[in-house]
Protein backbone atom coordinates (compact mmCIF):
# COMPACT_ATOMS: atom_id res chain seq x y z
CA UNK A 1 0.00 0.00 0.00
CA UNK A 2 1.30 3.42 -1.14
CA UNK A 3 1.93 6.09 1.86
CA UNK A 4 -0.87 7.85 -0.10
CA UNK A 5 -3.50 5.08 0.06
CA UNK A 6 -2.52 4.21 3.78
CA UNK A 7 -3.17 7.61 4.51
CA UNK A 8 -6.49 7.62 2.73
CA UNK A 9 -7.33 3.83 5.18
CA UNK A 10 -6.61 5.58 7.90
CA UNK A 11 -8.60 8.63 7.10
CA UNK A 12 -11.19 6.06 6.16
CA UNK A 13 -10.66 3.96 9.61
CA UNK A 14 -11.29 7.37 11.60
CA UNK A 15 -14.26 8.67 10.17
CA UNK A 16 -16.18 5.12 10.68
CA UNK A 17 -14.47 4.60 14.43
CA UNK A 18 -15.80 8.29 15.34
CA UNK A 19 -19.45 7.78 13.26
CA UNK A 20 -19.60 4.73 15.02
CA UNK A 21 -18.70 5.60 18.76
CA UNK A 22 -21.66 8.55 18.08
CA UNK A 23 -24.46 6.28 16.91
CA UNK A 24 -23.57 3.56 19.94
CA UNK A 25 -24.24 6.05 22.36
CA UNK A 26 -27.44 7.34 20.70
CA UNK A 27 -28.09 3.30 20.68
CA UNK A 28 -28.28 3.30 24.58
CA UNK A 29 -29.94 4.15 27.27
CA UNK A 30 -28.94 7.36 29.26
CA UNK A 31 -27.31 7.13 32.24
CA UNK A 32 -29.90 9.00 34.16
CA UNK A 33 -32.67 6.39 33.50
CA UNK A 34 -33.61 3.98 35.52
CA UNK A 35 -32.29 1.59 36.22
CA UNK A 36 -29.26 3.84 36.49
CA UNK A 37 -26.41 1.80 37.22
CA UNK A 38 -27.14 -1.16 34.63
CA UNK A 39 -27.62 1.71 31.80
CA UNK A 40 -23.85 2.86 33.35
CA UNK A 41 -22.45 -0.22 32.95
CA UNK A 42 -23.51 -0.81 29.55
CA UNK A 43 -22.31 2.25 27.72
CA UNK A 44 -19.05 1.13 30.07
CA UNK A 45 -19.06 -1.80 28.12
CA UNK A 46 -19.85 -0.29 24.74
CA UNK A 47 -18.32 3.25 24.50
CA UNK A 48 -14.33 4.80 24.54
CA UNK A 49 -12.51 1.47 23.05
CA UNK A 50 -11.46 -0.78 20.69
CA UNK A 51 -10.80 -0.46 17.36
CA UNK A 52 -14.17 -1.26 16.32
CA UNK A 53 -12.69 -3.98 12.99
CA UNK A 54 -16.54 -5.68 13.22
CA UNK A 55 -18.29 -2.32 12.42
CA UNK A 56 -15.20 -1.76 10.10
CA UNK A 57 -16.29 -4.57 8.09
CA UNK A 58 -19.59 -3.94 8.07
CA UNK A 59 -18.74 -0.71 6.28
CA UNK A 60 -16.48 -1.59 3.95
CA UNK A 61 -18.78 -4.75 2.54
CA UNK A 62 -21.76 -2.12 2.36
CA UNK A 63 -19.53 0.15 0.59
CA UNK A 64 -19.20 -2.67 -1.97
CA UNK A 65 -22.66 -2.84 -2.63
CA UNK A 66 -23.46 0.66 -2.73
CA UNK A 67 -25.65 0.52 0.73
CA UNK A 68 -27.10 3.84 1.98
CA UNK A 69 -24.75 4.95 5.12
CA UNK A 70 -27.17 4.85 7.68
CA UNK A 71 -28.31 1.67 7.07
CA UNK A 72 -24.85 0.40 7.25
CA UNK A 73 -24.43 2.41 10.43
CA UNK A 74 -27.55 0.93 12.50
CA UNK A 75 -26.23 -2.79 11.32
CA UNK A 76 -22.68 -1.83 12.36
CA UNK A 77 -24.32 -0.66 15.87
CA UNK A 78 -25.87 -4.05 15.86
CA UNK A 79 -22.61 -6.09 15.57
CA UNK A 80 -21.20 -4.18 17.79
CA UNK A 81 -23.31 -4.05 20.71
CA UNK A 82 -23.67 -8.02 19.97
CA UNK A 83 -19.87 -7.96 20.38
CA UNK A 84 -19.39 -5.71 23.28
CA UNK A 85 -22.26 -8.34 25.15
CA UNK A 86 -19.91 -11.42 24.33
CA UNK A 87 -16.86 -9.45 25.67
CA UNK A 88 -18.49 -8.65 29.33
CA UNK A 89 -19.58 -12.75 29.46
CA UNK A 90 -16.00 -13.44 28.31
CA UNK A 91 -14.39 -11.49 30.92
CA UNK A 92 -16.62 -12.64 34.52
CA UNK A 93 -15.08 -15.32 36.76
CA UNK A 94 -17.00 -18.27 35.13
CA UNK A 95 -15.98 -17.88 31.95
CA UNK A 96 -12.23 -16.07 31.38
CA UNK A 97 -11.94 -14.54 34.73
CA UNK A 98 -10.63 -10.60 33.51
CA UNK A 99 -9.44 -7.45 34.92
CA UNK A 100 -8.51 -5.26 32.32
CA UNK A 101 -10.75 -4.92 28.65
CA UNK A 102 -9.75 -2.06 26.37
CA UNK A 103 -7.02 -0.50 28.91
CA UNK A 104 -9.84 0.25 31.45
CA UNK A 105 -11.75 -2.37 34.49
CA UNK A 106 -14.11 -5.02 33.19
CA UNK A 107 -17.31 -4.65 33.58
CA UNK A 108 -18.05 -6.72 36.44
CA UNK A 109 -14.55 -5.34 38.04
CA UNK A 110 -16.19 -1.89 37.30
CA UNK A 111 -19.24 -2.95 38.52
CA UNK A 112 -20.08 -6.10 40.12
CA UNK A 113 -20.75 -9.58 38.55
CA UNK A 114 -24.54 -9.75 38.40
CA UNK A 115 -25.06 -6.24 37.10
CA UNK A 116 -22.21 -7.14 34.56
CA UNK A 117 -23.65 -10.26 33.72
CA UNK A 118 -27.84 -8.18 33.21
CA UNK A 119 -25.43 -5.50 31.37
CA UNK A 120 -24.30 -8.46 28.79
CA UNK A 121 -27.96 -9.55 28.47
CA UNK A 122 -29.43 -6.03 27.92
CA UNK A 123 -26.73 -5.81 25.62
CA UNK A 124 -27.56 -8.30 23.31
CA UNK A 125 -31.03 -7.78 23.40
CA UNK A 126 -30.54 -4.21 22.63
CA UNK A 127 -28.55 -5.12 19.21
CA UNK A 128 -31.56 -6.68 18.01
CA UNK A 129 -33.79 -3.84 19.20
CA UNK A 130 -30.94 -1.71 16.92
CA UNK A 131 -31.58 -3.99 14.00
CA UNK A 132 -35.51 -4.49 13.92
CA UNK A 133 -35.89 -0.49 14.14
CA UNK A 134 -34.47 1.52 11.30
CA UNK A 135 -35.09 5.10 10.63
CA UNK A 136 -37.60 5.17 8.05
CA UNK A 137 -34.85 6.83 5.08
CA UNK A 138 -32.65 3.82 5.69
CA UNK A 139 -34.76 1.09 6.10
CA UNK A 140 -34.07 -2.32 4.37
CA UNK A 141 -36.53 -3.96 2.66
CA UNK A 142 -38.59 -5.86 4.90
CA UNK A 143 -37.55 -9.41 3.72
CA UNK A 144 -33.75 -7.83 3.67
CA UNK A 145 -34.04 -7.07 6.81
CA UNK A 146 -35.40 -10.51 8.01
CA UNK A 147 -32.33 -11.91 6.47
CA UNK A 148 -30.55 -9.82 8.37
CA UNK A 149 -32.09 -10.59 11.70
CA UNK A 150 -31.65 -13.89 11.49
CA UNK A 151 -27.77 -14.14 10.44
CA UNK A 152 -27.15 -12.27 13.55
CA UNK A 153 -29.00 -14.32 16.05
CA UNK A 154 -27.44 -17.96 14.24
CA UNK A 155 -24.21 -15.79 14.66
CA UNK A 156 -24.48 -15.36 18.00
CA UNK A 157 -25.99 -18.27 19.28
CA UNK A 158 -25.03 -22.04 19.96
CA UNK A 159 -24.09 -22.89 16.38
CA UNK A 160 -21.94 -19.42 16.31
CA UNK A 161 -20.35 -17.37 18.68
CA UNK A 162 -21.83 -19.11 22.07
CA UNK A 163 -21.29 -22.70 20.73
CA UNK A 164 -17.67 -21.71 20.00
CA UNK A 165 -17.16 -20.34 23.60
CA UNK A 166 -18.69 -23.55 25.18
CA UNK A 167 -15.98 -25.26 23.22
CA UNK A 168 -13.48 -23.29 24.13
CA UNK A 169 -14.26 -23.91 27.84
CA UNK A 170 -14.56 -27.32 27.55
CA UNK A 171 -10.99 -27.75 25.82
CA UNK A 172 -9.02 -25.73 28.65
CA UNK A 173 -5.94 -27.53 29.63
CA UNK A 174 -6.56 -30.03 26.47
CA UNK A 175 -4.43 -30.70 23.17
CA UNK A 176 -6.55 -30.16 20.15
CA UNK A 177 -5.51 -30.91 16.51
CA UNK A 178 -5.68 -28.09 13.95
CA UNK A 179 -9.03 -29.11 12.45
CA UNK A 180 -10.89 -28.92 16.03
CA UNK A 181 -9.05 -25.51 16.53
CA UNK A 182 -10.28 -23.91 13.61
CA UNK A 183 -13.83 -25.00 14.16
CA UNK A 184 -13.87 -23.93 17.75
CA UNK A 185 -12.70 -20.55 16.22
CA UNK A 186 -15.03 -20.75 13.00
CA UNK A 187 -17.48 -20.70 16.03
CA UNK A 188 -16.07 -18.31 18.63
CA UNK A 189 -14.52 -15.43 17.01
CA UNK A 190 -15.38 -16.03 12.81
CA UNK A 191 -19.02 -16.27 13.17
CA UNK A 192 -19.87 -12.93 14.28
CA UNK A 193 -17.13 -11.85 11.72
CA UNK A 194 -18.63 -13.48 9.16
CA UNK A 195 -21.96 -11.65 10.28
CA UNK A 196 -20.26 -8.43 9.82
CA UNK A 197 -19.43 -8.58 6.45
CA UNK A 198 -22.57 -10.36 5.08
CA UNK A 199 -24.43 -7.86 7.21
CA UNK A 200 -22.95 -4.97 5.35
CA UNK A 201 -23.90 -6.45 1.74
CA UNK A 202 -27.09 -6.86 2.63
CA UNK A 203 -27.41 -3.42 3.81
CA UNK A 204 -26.92 -2.53 -0.41
CA UNK A 205 -28.94 -4.08 -3.87
CA UNK A 206 -28.52 -7.64 -3.94
CA UNK A 207 -24.89 -9.34 -5.11
CA UNK A 208 -25.06 -11.95 -7.92
CA UNK A 209 -24.75 -15.28 -6.82
CA UNK A 210 -20.73 -16.15 -7.30
CA UNK A 211 -20.04 -12.72 -5.68
CA UNK A 212 -22.38 -14.00 -2.49
CA UNK A 213 -20.13 -17.19 -2.50
CA UNK A 214 -16.70 -15.50 -2.94
CA UNK A 215 -17.85 -12.59 -0.12
CA UNK A 216 -18.82 -15.55 1.94
CA UNK A 217 -15.44 -17.18 1.63
CA UNK A 218 -13.82 -14.00 2.34
CA UNK A 219 -15.80 -13.81 5.51
CA UNK A 220 -15.18 -16.74 6.49
CA UNK A 221 -11.14 -16.72 5.88
CA UNK A 222 -10.73 -13.15 7.63
CA UNK A 223 -12.61 -14.40 10.86
CA UNK A 224 -9.71 -17.35 11.21
CA UNK A 225 -7.13 -14.78 10.20
CA UNK A 226 -8.45 -12.41 12.90
CA UNK A 227 -8.22 -15.10 15.70
CA UNK A 228 -4.75 -16.00 14.08
CA UNK A 229 -3.06 -12.95 14.88
CA UNK A 230 -5.03 -12.80 18.11
CA UNK A 231 -3.15 -15.85 19.75
CA UNK A 232 0.31 -14.20 18.05
CA UNK A 233 -0.48 -11.09 20.06
CA UNK A 234 -1.52 -12.81 23.16
CA UNK A 235 1.62 -14.48 23.35
CA UNK A 236 3.96 -11.59 21.99
CA UNK A 237 2.91 -8.30 22.90
CA UNK A 238 2.41 -6.05 26.00
CA UNK A 239 -0.50 -5.68 28.27
CA UNK A 240 -0.56 -1.40 27.21
CA UNK A 241 -0.52 -2.57 24.11
CA UNK A 242 -3.28 -5.15 24.10
CA UNK A 243 -5.29 -3.25 26.00
CA UNK A 244 -6.08 -6.61 27.80
CA UNK A 245 -3.90 -8.97 30.14
CA UNK A 246 -0.93 -10.18 27.89
CA UNK A 247 -0.48 -14.05 28.10
CA UNK A 248 -3.63 -15.15 29.27
CA UNK A 249 -4.76 -18.34 26.83
CA UNK A 250 -0.60 -19.70 27.83
CA UNK A 251 -1.49 -19.09 31.81
CA UNK A 252 -5.00 -20.82 31.45
CA UNK A 253 -3.48 -23.67 29.06
CA UNK A 254 -6.00 -22.60 26.02
CA UNK A 255 -5.16 -24.52 22.43
CA UNK A 256 -4.10 -21.60 20.12
CA UNK A 257 -2.58 -21.29 16.82
CA UNK A 258 0.92 -20.31 19.10
CA UNK A 259 0.46 -23.19 21.29
CA UNK A 260 -0.20 -25.76 17.97
CA UNK A 261 2.51 -24.49 15.41
CA UNK A 262 4.70 -21.82 17.21
CA UNK A 263 4.87 -18.19 17.44
CA UNK A 264 6.61 -18.58 13.72
CA UNK A 265 4.69 -21.07 12.34
CA UNK A 266 1.19 -19.02 13.45
CA UNK A 267 2.79 -16.25 11.51
CA UNK A 268 3.66 -18.07 8.55
CA UNK A 269 -0.13 -19.34 8.74
CA UNK A 270 -1.41 -15.32 8.97
CA UNK A 271 0.50 -14.76 5.58
CA UNK A 272 -1.30 -17.79 3.98
CA UNK A 273 -4.61 -16.78 4.96
CA UNK A 274 -4.07 -13.09 4.10
CA UNK A 275 -3.28 -14.35 0.61
CA UNK A 276 -6.49 -16.28 0.68
CA UNK A 277 -8.90 -13.73 1.64
CA UNK A 278 -7.26 -11.58 -1.04
CA UNK A 279 -7.96 -13.69 -3.52
CA UNK A 280 -11.25 -14.58 -2.33
CA UNK A 281 -12.17 -10.90 -3.36
CA UNK A 282 -10.33 -10.77 -6.75
CA UNK A 283 -13.90 -11.08 -8.68
CA UNK A 284 -14.64 -7.51 -7.09
CA UNK A 285 -11.72 -5.52 -8.14
CA UNK A 286 -11.44 -2.18 -7.31
CA UNK A 287 -14.71 -2.49 -5.29
CA UNK A 288 -12.95 -4.45 -2.78
CA UNK A 289 -10.46 -2.13 -1.87
CA UNK A 290 -11.98 -1.15 1.92
CA UNK A 291 -12.20 -4.96 2.36
CA UNK A 292 -8.81 -5.84 1.09
CA UNK A 293 -6.91 -3.17 3.25
CA UNK A 294 -9.18 -4.30 6.49
CA UNK A 295 -7.85 -7.85 5.90
CA UNK A 296 -4.45 -6.37 5.93
CA UNK A 297 -5.16 -4.03 8.74
CA UNK A 298 -6.03 -7.36 10.84
CA UNK A 299 -3.02 -9.04 9.39
CA UNK A 300 -0.65 -7.00 10.12
CA UNK A 301 -1.99 -5.16 13.66
CA UNK A 302 0.30 -4.20 16.77
CA UNK A 303 3.09 -6.99 15.05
Amino acid sequence: MSSEAGRDFQHWMRQIQTSTETALSACLPVETSIPARLHTAMRHAVLGGGKRVRPLLVHAAGELTGAPSGTRTRAACAVELIHAYSLVHDDLPCMDNDALRRGKPTCHIAFDEATALLAGDALQTQAFFVLSHFPPEDAPEPRQQLRMLALLAEASGSLGMAGGQAIDLAAVGKSLEQPELELMHALKTGALIRAAILLGALCGPPLAEVEEVALDRFAKRVGLLFQVVDDILDASASTATLGKTAGKDAASVKPTYVSLLGLSGARDYADALRRDTLDALSCFAERARRLIELADFICRRNF
